[in-house]
Parts: structure tokens; sequence; C-alpha cells
């Protein structure tokens, strides 16, 4: 990843001049030449610069400071209200909010807490611009390293674009043995005709995430008593100095489209197809003795590694009708190779498979309505394989004017177990399974209401045949975890509400989450209140060459029974001994804008030394410390 690195600020610097200037003029600005003369070719307009995803939805470059550039100026670029950061950047997160978590009916992979920052095939977004757009991220991190995140994209004529980006980070981390070194490299094409009539973007991902795991505290007591001697992080023991795990994942993705007729646009007919072909790899090692998970086949020197590879096609077409709409219909084949080097016994002599592999078929169909203010679909898939499962979702938006709206979406999912429930093998006894499980049934039903004086979202999920992992220690000394699935129905309603008030030149900003479950036993655990409010002052001053912005966030959530964190599976499991949460987050911080650069001077968690030492992100696993960090994000049009 470092050469990556190398490559893409290399191809930064090459490429800022291989974009083509014809451009139409726009009042009031200029562009300056190398020489620092005036030249009569104007800069592009703000609206050439776009970005869009694979579903086609297009959003503009955005070069402004708001309040939410500040939520999200972190390590995830995204605004992270519902999650919960561990004590050092990179390493996973616990989620507060139930709502974040997104189904698919395909089997994953597993070892969930490690995809926070993976970028998945719906995260990846394409361009077109006028002009070479390059795009700086930086921010301090909590001891010895860096994180960056930089990328250029430039149209090489109007129907061909193409981008380059590294997102890099590397933490040694407050405590002991809690290093993160994580790299993303993204490279994404997109080309079409001058016509329109062949349309493709294609990209590759490359990425690796690995943590030292320290298993968390060995004595709570040390952290919460507030002894100055323990104020060094690095004193307090933990329980693995020698453990970590590390994630990879390349992938290759097309999607591309191609129109029949060539004239009538009113009445189309488009033929689509979609590859993806993706490895992973999760692999956890120790060198020195533990007994924390259990009995083990070796005594030293663990080495568990896991891997799997998958191909994706889907072929489909879209008819197009002035009367009728719009509808796709499609075919999926799905097939997936997940494995070991090695065979296992388990406890009973009974042979533990080295791998599964299926090869998985589905066809489906989806309508396209927009009509006046109304936009929506209707999406149905259905596997015809030996392994079923099936997905309905419905969509609808309604917009009244451009400040109010509203949208529901339905999903009906019957969902493959993820791969890492069904099989599991470790050099740990108790870690070695081969499960058969059935399919996790999920109804969804989310509404939202975004108007003028409030946005509110409102979520019911009902689960059945819900899969989880659990500890089977009843000792609570050692972490002894299985996979299991729930008989019951798991019920879960959540209303989130968003607002702002602004006086003057200051502001309010409120997020505020409700959440209530119901159930037989006490599986889906969540904080029943999270909120999110910030007290801010902005101005312009130096002639309004700069925009300031400064003020407070105050950050909370209730008491619960949180999952805790296992490192060995990189996931999290059920637990009813431990409670965290019931204590205040307090960030000040000062940003300000010129031009198109945008600067951040943050204190996160100000009030840690004198709110008590009971701020935990998991079940003995410490939230930060009072840090002060800076940083930037820069933008280049060239």
């Amino acid at each position: 990843m470092k050469k990556l690195l190398i490559i893409s600020l290399f191809f930064m610097s090459f490429c800022g001049f291989a974009q083509d200037d014809e451009l139409p003029i726009q009042k009031d600005t200029v562009r300056r030449s190398l020489r620092g003369k005036v030249s009569t070719l104007p800069k592009a307009a703000h609206n050439m610069y776009k970005i869009f995803s694979l579903e086609k939805d297009t959003v503009f470059v955005d070069t402004s400071l708001t309040i939410k550039s500040d939520y999200k100026f972190n390590y995830l670029r995204k605004d992270n209200f519902g999650v919960l950061p561990f004590n050092n950047d990179g390493q996973t997160y616990n989620t507060l909010d139930f709502g974040l978590n997104r189904f698919d009916v395909r089997p994953n992979f597993g070892f969930k807490a490690k995809y926070f920052n993976y970028y998945t095939v719906e995260d990846m977004k394409y361009y077109s611009v006028a002009t070479p757009l390059t795009e700086l991220y930086f921010k301090t991190t909590l001891e010895q390293g860096q994180s960056v995140d930089a990328f250029i994209t430039l149209n090489t004529s109007k129907n061909l674009n193409m981008s380059i980006g590294y997102k890099g980070l590397r933490s040694l981390g407050k405590y002991i043995n809690s290093l993160s070194s994580n790299g993303n490299f993204i490279f994404t094409t997109s080309y079409s005709t001058t016509s329109k009539r062949y349309v493709a973007n294609l990209h590759f991902a490359g990425q690796d995430f690995l943590n030292n795991e320290n298993g968390g505290l060995q004595n709570k007591a040390d952290f919460e008593s507030g002894d100055p001697e323990f104020q060094q992080r690095s004193r307090l023991e933990v329980n693995f100095d020698d453990a970590s795990s590390i994630f990879k994942s390349k992938r290759y993705f097309v999607d591309h489209t191609f129109r029949i007729n060539k004239n009538d646009l009113a009445n189309t007919v488009l033929l689509d197809h979609q590859f993806n072909y993706e490895t992973k790899s999760y692999d956890f090692r120790m060198t020195t003795e533990t007994e924390k998970f259990g009995d083990a086949y070796v005594s030293s020197n663990y080495s568990d590694y896991t891997k799997s590879n998958d191909m994706y096609n889907r072929l489909g077409a879209t008819f197009s009708n002035s009367t009728i709409g719009k509808f796709n219909v499609f075919i999926e084949n799905y097939q997936y190779n997940y494995f070991y080097d090695r065979y296992s016994l388990s406890d009973d002599q009974v042979v533990i498979p080295n791998s599964i592999h299926n090869n998985l078929n589905a066809f489906g169909g989806k309508y396209f309505y927009d009509k006046n203010k109304i936009k929506g679909y209707g999406l149905f898939s259905k596997a015809i394989s030996n392994q079923t499962f099936s997905k309905l979702e419905l969509f609808a938006r309604y917009e009244f004017d451009d400040k109010n709206s509203f949208t529901a979406m339905y999903q009906n999912l019957s969902k493959v177990p993820d791969l890492n429930y069904i099989l599991y093998q470790s050099d740990f006894i108790n870690y070695n399974w081969y499960n058969s499980f059935k399919n996790e049934k999920i109804n969804n039903l989310k509404v939202s209401a975004k108007t003028q004086w409030l946005t509110v979202e409102v979520q019911l999920t009902t689960l059945n045949d819900h899969l989880y992992f659990s500890n089977d220690d009843v000792t609570g000394e050692k972490i002894l975890v299985t996979p299991k699935q729930y008989g019951e129905t798991i019920n879960y309603f959540s209303v989130k509400a968003q607002k702002e008030f602004k006086f003057g030149k200051f502001a309010i900003d409120n997020t505020f989450l409700f959440q209530q479950t119901e159930q037989e036993a006490a599986i889906l655990n969540v904080p029943k209140f999270v909120t999110r409010n910030t007290l801010y002052y902005t101005d312009k001053l130096f002639k309004k060459a700069l925009f300031l912005q400064t003020g407070f966030t105050f950050q909370y959530f209730s008491k619960y029974n949180a999952n805790a964190y296992n490192p060995l599976i990189s996931e999290f499991y059920v637990q009813d001994t431990e409670k965290i949460g019931d204590f205040p987050l307090i960030d000040f911080f000062v940003n300000a804008r010129v031009r198109q650069t945008r600067i951040f001077l943050k204190a996160e968690h100000l009030n840690s030394s004198f709110t008590g030492n009971k701020f935990y992100s998991a079940p003995n696993y410490p939230y930060k410390d009072f840090v002060i960090r800076f940083g930037l994000v820069w933008n280049f049009f060239q």
C-alpha cells in the first residue's frame, strides 16, 4: 500500500495538466495560467463537477464549511452519529444505532468488526469533472502516526473520466498493543459514448486493515481509580501484548449498459451487465500462550487464517415506455468459495470440513415510477438454486417542494447466513464449528419526513431466526464465543429526529434517537436514548476572506448491555453482565474556511479528566481520553 500511495501522488502531480480545457464561459470567473497571467478561459461552473453513485444519484462537489462538515471530519469521512469509536483511530466501532445496519440476502464473508471503513460496491463514487479535481485530507492521530486521504479525478475527454485515490492511516495509540495500520486504494473509470448509447463504470479496490489486538484491560479498577500513575495509559495491563489481526480484500468491478435503439429515447431497450470478482482474507496471530480463548491444539504461535473468493454476474434488460413507464428484468449468478488450508476435528471426533462453496442463481425484476412529484421503485428477486433466498423492496418519495419531502421504504428479506457463522476453524478448540442454520427473515419498514420545521425518521424492524454470537463461559473469565440462532421474534422500533435552530450568528444543531426492542431474551441490545447537540458560532472575518466556525458538541447515550468485542474473530457478541454508557462526551472545535480549504482544530472529550474514568466503547475497552487534534480538507480545481 505504501508503493500505491507513492504512485497515486505521482499520478496526481502528473495528471494535473492532462485535462481538456475547453469550457463554456461563466461570468465573474477567470483562470490564471502557470505564469500568473489572466487567461481568457474561465473557471468551470460549480455544477460541472459531478459525483455520482452506481444508482446514478448525483451530487456536486461541495467546498462549503457547515456543521455537517465538522461531523464528517473523522477517519470514516462521514457523519458517525450512532457509532462509537474505540480508543485508537482505525480500530472498530460499537454500533449504537441499530438502524445503520445494511441487509443483504447473499452470504457475506463475516468478521463484521472490520467493515466500518470498508468500501463496498455501493460506497464507490464515480466522477465527471470539467477540470482536474484534487482533494487532500489530513488529520493528526492519537500517537505517532498520521491519517491521510488523497484523490484526483480528471476527464481526458467529455466521455472518459478516471480517478485514483488512497486513504491511509497509521496510529500507535495510547494503550499497549493498539497499533492501527490501514489502507484503501481506489481506482475508478467512467466512460460513455457521445450519444450515451453505451455507458460503463468500473473500479478496482485494494483494502487492508491491520490492528494490534490487546483484548481490553486486565484490571478495570486501575483505569477507573483515577490514580495519576495510570494517566499514562501504556502503564495499564492488557490481556494480549502480541496479538494482531489483518483483513485484506481486492475487488474488480464492472457495470455497463447498452441501448438497443438509436434515436427514440422515449421508448428504449437497455441491456445491462454487472460483474464483480472479490477476494478476502482474515488472519489472527499471537505468539505467546493464552488461556483467554480456552484450550488450544498448540501451546503458542497461534494462527487462524480464513480466505474466500466470490464472483457475481447479473444480466438484465430495461424496457422504457412513455405509457407504461420503465421496468427491468434480470438473472443473477453468485459463486462463492470460503476455505481453510486444513481440516479439523470437533470434540466428538467429527471431521469439520475445510471449505464451503456454492453456486447461487436468482431471477428478478424492478419497476421504476417517476411522475409528477412521486418517484419510486419496486424490486423483487428470488433464488432458483439449491440454497434459497429472496428479496422484496418497495421505495417511494414524494416531494412537496424543495424544503419538504416524504420517503418510505419496505424490505422483506430471506437472508443466507454469513459464512463465518457456518464454518470456522481455529487453533483454539472451542472455535471450531460447522453449522446448518436457517435463513434469517427480516421485515424492515423505514419512513422519513424532511420538512422545513423538522427531519424525522421512524423505523420498525422484525427479525426472525436472528443469528448472533454469545459467550458460553459462565465464569466470565474466558471468551468462549459460539454462533447461535434465536428461534423467537425480535421487534425493533426507533425514532430519530434532527433540527437546527439559528439565532443570528449562533446556532444549535440537535439530533435525538429513541430505540426500543421487544423480545423474550436479551439478544438485540441497544441504548434507549442517543443524543448529539452542538452549539456554535459563525462569522466572516478579515474582509470576509475567512469564514469562522466555533462551538461545543455534546454527546450522550443511556446505559445498556453493549455487545462485547472478540478480537479472535473480529465480531461483537451478546453479553448481559456489564453495562456501559451514561457518560457525557464534550468536544470543543474551531474551524475555518479560506477559499477551498477547510481547517479543523478540535479538543476531543475535553471533560474526560473531571467526569470520572468510566467511559467505555465496549465492555473492557475504554473510550479515548482528552486530546487536541487538527487537520484540513483542501480541494484543488486545476
